[in-house]
């Protein structure tokens, strides 16, 4: 009988064991899968995110983009409609010059003149420096003639036709100039 309760107490105690290896097994497959799902989770969570930060970039660029669009649309409208006012300032600049007796009415002429002379300033309008003497250049001076002299250096303008404007970087009219040489 000793025999027999020692060699059931092995039998339980191995029945014990394997019930443990089992549950251990068991809790084992759950911590997988626990696992697993985290780090399927994780990884969407990590392709949001990815997503979230590219659509933030796009968006940001986008604003970007649409600013510089309103900026180059501002500046041509701008300069548009300082093209069309140009003539309008070289005929009071040329009324300035002229020659009266009426003092009071060359003053009012001129203060004309400077007012809409500051009033185009304001949007960046300046003028292409082409006295005589300035180098020529292509980009900012158009060449109506041209003339020899030996007194004058190479691509050397001598006089100014018309007044060229530009503003900011961009050329709204060039200048009308005579080149030497």
């Amino acid at each position: 009988m000793e025999e027999e309760n020692e060699e059931n107490k092995k039998i339980d105690q191995e029945n014990k064991n394997i019930q443990e290896e089992v549950e251990s097994v068991q809790n084992k497959t759950e911590t997988s899968q626990e696992e697993s799902k985290v780090i399927q989770q994780q990884s969407q969570i990590d392709e949001l995110t990815d997503r979230y930060k590219r659509l933030l970039a796009e968006f940001e660029n986008f604003k970007k983009r649409s600013q510089k669009e309103r900026d180059g649309l501002y500046g041509l409208i701008t300069g548009d409609v300082v093209s069309t006012i140009l003539p309008i300032m070289d005929n009071l600049e040329k009324a300035t010059e002229a020659k009266t007796e009426d003092k009071n009415y060359q003053e009012g002429v001129k203060m004309v003149f400077k007012q809409l002379s500051e009033a185009l300033s304001r949007f960046g309008l300046k003028e292409i420096d082409a006295k005589p003497g300035t180098k020529f250049d292509p980009e900012l001076h158009e060449a109506v003639s041209h003339i020899d002299d030996l007194n004058k250096g190479e691509k050397e303008i001598t006089e100014e036709f018309r007044k060229g404007y530009m503003i900011g970087s961009k050329v709204i009219r060039h200048s009308m100039v005579i080149v030497a040489n």
